[in-house]
């Protein structure tokens, strides 16, 4: 995905939920920090979006934007309407996402997750393709891993995980030597 289609993509949700500002809660918001992102942070086909005033409207956007739709089909991306609990978010998220908002968005606002909040949240879900994704920001310096450690308590997930996590950032970083 290109910062140019998640532009539409914020456009065409916001028109769905009848709100004005949508959040983008996937790998896709890195868009928000890293307009020019590179390439391998934007493999994904999909913005994940929750309407921040209308959160009910998640299914009507991913009815109407998600894939398969004429939508997905007609632009070679789609946006896929979840809920907030689909992500597990840092404490303070919620102040510190990046706005998108220009003619493009039609001056709707795309809330985009701020990098680290973005990483911490993929690291949550702990997955490959996850991992690999928090890799890449490591190794790009696009996040810092003291941020990443710093941010990590607030998470709310099991001990075990968050020392998993721990670990894997620390062990990462030093790998990459990114510390």
């Amino acid at each position: 995905m290109k910062r140019g289609e998640l532009e539409h993509a914020i456009r065409a949700a916001c028109d769905i939920a009848n709100d004005t500002e949508i959040y983008v809660i996937g790998s896709q918001a890195i868009l928000g920090s890293f307009p020019n992102a590179p390439a391998a942070l934007r493999q994904s086909a999909e913005a994940d979006v929750v309407p921040k005033n209308s959160p009910e409207a998640s299914d009507a956007i991913d009815g109407s934007l998600g894939e398969m739709s004429q939508f997905h089909q007609t632009h070679g991306f789609y946006v896929h309407g979840v809920s907030l609990e689909t992500a597990v978010l840092p404490e303070g998220w919620e102040e510190r996402c990046v706005a998108i908002r220009n003619a493009n968005t039609r001056d709707c606002v795309g809330l985009c997750l701020e990098v680290h909040d973005l990483a911490l949240s993929k690291l949550a879900a702990f997955r490959d393709k996850d991992r690999n994704f928090v890799r890449i920001l490591l190794n790009e310096c696009l996040v810092e891993p003291s941020e990443l450690l710093a941010r990590l308590p607030s998470l709310s997930i099991e001990r075990e995980l968050r020392e998993r996590i721990e670990g894997w950032i620390r062990g990462t970083a030093e790998e990459l030597e990114t510390v």
